[in-house]
C-alpha cells in the first residue's frame, strides 16, 4: 500500500475514532472527569424573551429574525434525579422523545434538591455535590439536543427536596435570627453561575434554558407575611438579573389574589387562598419579572364541585389571569401547572380531558388575539419505570390516548 495514500485515509479515520471515544467517555463514564465540546453537535437555538405580552423568539436554528412563540409545555420534575446515574438517564431521553412526538416545546423541572437526601443537589448553604450537578448538566444539554427547552425552578416552597423549610433549619443553625414559622424566605441562585460539565456553555449562556422560575408556588403561613415575600421576590429576582441578564425570569405563582387586590376575592378557589400571603398582580407585576406563572387544580381546590362546576370556575380562573396579563400587568401569562385526577365518568370520558381542553381552548383563542395567554404546561408526565414521582395527577400519557391526543391536537394548532 502506498504510504502517502495509507496516511490519507488512515488519520482521518483514527480521528474519528478517536473523537467517538471521547463523546462515549462523555456522556456514559459518569465518574470520568473528561469534558469535550458537546456544543459542537448542539443545534442552533435562539433565546426568547418577550415584547409587551407576547413571548417572541429571535435567531433560532436556522430561522433568522423575530417569531411569536406560543407553548405546550409540560411538567416532569425528576429530570435531575434520573440523570444523576447513567443507567437511569434513558428514562430522561425516552421522555424527551415523547415529548418530541406529541409536539411538546418546553419543560418545567426542578433544579434543587436540598438537604440530605440520596442525591441531594444542595446539603448545606453553598456546597453541592458535583455528581448531582453533573446530573442537571446532562439534562440541559440532551434537551438542548433534542431542541426542547427548560424553566428551571430553583428552590420549593414544600417540604419536598428540601425546601423553604430546610433553608430556615440552616439560618438557625447558624444563628441567623429568622422567624420561628419557615415565613423566611431563602435561596441559593449559584444554579445560575454554573458552568456545564459536558458542553462548557454557561448556564447563564445556554438557550435551551427558558427561564428561571424562584420557586415553585410561595405560599406563606399567614397573610402578615405578604411583605417578606414581595421583598423576597424584588431581591431575588434582581439578583438573578444581575447574573443572567439574557434569560427571562417568573416566580412560580399559584395565582391566588390576596386581601389587598380588589375586586378579585371571588376568583379565589374559596376565602383560604386570600390568607396565603401571595398576591398574583402585585407579585407579579415586579421589574424583573418577565412574565406571570398561574397554576390550575380545581379538584384540590374545590374538591366537593362537581365536573360542570369544577369547568366553569377553571374558566373563570383562566379568563381572570389572562386579562390581568392584558391589562395590570402587560406581561405573558404562563399557567406552568394544570393538574386533574384520572376519575372517569360513566361514559368513559376522563375529568382531565375535560378541564384540560378548557384550558387549552382558552390559551388558543388568547394566541389568536394576540393576548397574554402564551401556553401551558400539564402536570405531570411520566415515562414507565419512574413510579416514585407519582402523585394523584401524573400520568404515562401513552396509557390514556385521549389525552395523548388531546395534547398533540393542541401543539398543531
Amino acid at each position: 500500500m502506498d504510504s502517502q495514500w495509507r496516511d490519507k485515509r488512515l488519520y482521518p479515520f483514527l480521528g474519528i475514532l478517536m473523537l467517538l471515544s471521547l463523546l462515549y467517555l462523555n456522556f456514559n463514564n459518569s465518574n470520568s472527569s473528561l469534558s469535550f465540546p458537546v456544543l459542537l453537535w448542539q443545534p442552533k437555538m435562539g433565546f426568547v424573551p418577550t415584547d409587551s405580552t407576547q413571548f417572541i423568539i429571535i435567531n433560532d436554528g436556522d430561522d433568522y429574525g423575530e417569531s411569536a412563540f406560543y407553548v405546550n409545555g409540560w411538567n416532569s420534575y425528576w429530570l435531575m434525579m434520573e440523570s444523576v446515574w447513567s443507567s437511569s438517564r434513558s428514562k430522561f431521553s425516552e421522555m424527551l422523545k415523547r415529548a418530541s412526538q406529541m409536539g411538546l416545546t418546553v419543560c418545567r423541572t426542578w433544579a434543587f434538591s436540598d438537604g440530605h437526601g440520596p442525591d441531594a443537589l444542595q446539603v448545606s448553604p453553598g456546597v453541592f455535590i458535583e455528581r448531582v450537578f453533573k446530573g442537571l448538566d446532562y439534562v440541559i444539554v440532551e434537551a438542548r439536543r433534542n431542541r426542547r427547552r427548560l424553566i428551571l425552578s430553583l428552590v420549593n416552597n414544600l417540604v419536598a427536596f428540601g425546601g423553604k423549610t430546610q433553608y430556615v433549619k440552616w439560618a438557625k443553625e447558624a444563628g441567623v435570627n429568622v422567624s420561628s414559622s419557615d415565613d423566611s424566605f431563602f435561596s441559593n441562585p449559584a444554579v445560575v453561575k454554573r458552568k456545564n460539565s459536558l458542553s462548557g456553555v454557561r448556564y447563564s449562556e445556554e438557550p435551551a434554558i427558558f427561564a428561571w422560575e424562584l420557586m415553585n408556588e410561595p405560599r406563606c403561613s399567614s397573610s402578615s407575611s405578604a411583605p417578606a415575600l414581595q421583598a423576597w421576590i424584588a431581591e431575588m429576582a434582581a439578583y438573578i438579573k444581575s447574573l443572567d441578564k439574557r434569560h427571562l425570569v417568573t416566580v412560580g405563582l399559584e395565582g391566588f389574589y390576596g386581601l389587598n387586590t380588589t375586586n378579585k376575592s371571588e376568583v379565589n378557589p374559596g376565602i383560604w387562598a386570600a390568607s396565603l400571603g401571595s398576591d398574583f398582580i402585585p407579585n407579579s407585576a415586579i421589574s424583573n419579572i418577565d412574565f406571570a406563572s398561574v397554576h390550575a387544580y380545581p379538584d384540590s381546590w374545590i374538591p366537593h364541585a362537581g365536573l360542570e362546576e369544577k369547568t366553569s370556575y377553571l374558566s373563570h380562573w383562566v379568563d381572570s389571569h389572562i386579562s390581568d396579563g392584558d391589562i395590570a400587568l402587560r406581561k405573558p401569562v404562563l399557567f406552568t401547572e394544570v393538574g386533574s385526577s384520572r376519575h372517569v365518568d360513566e361514559k368513559g370520558v376522563f375529568d382531565r380531558d375535560v378541564l384540560l381542553k378548557t384550558v387549552y381552548d382558552k390559551i388558543y383563542e388568547s394566541a389568536k388575539k394576540r393576548r397574554a395567554g402564551a401556553g401551558a404546561f400539564i402536570w405531570q408526565l411520566l415515562v414507565e419505570g419512574v413510579d416514585g414521582y407519582s402523585d394523584d395527577f401524573s400520568f404515562v400519557p401513552q396509557d390514556y390516548p385521549s389525552t395523548y391526543k388531546l395534547i398533540k391536537e393542541q401543539s398543531c394548532k
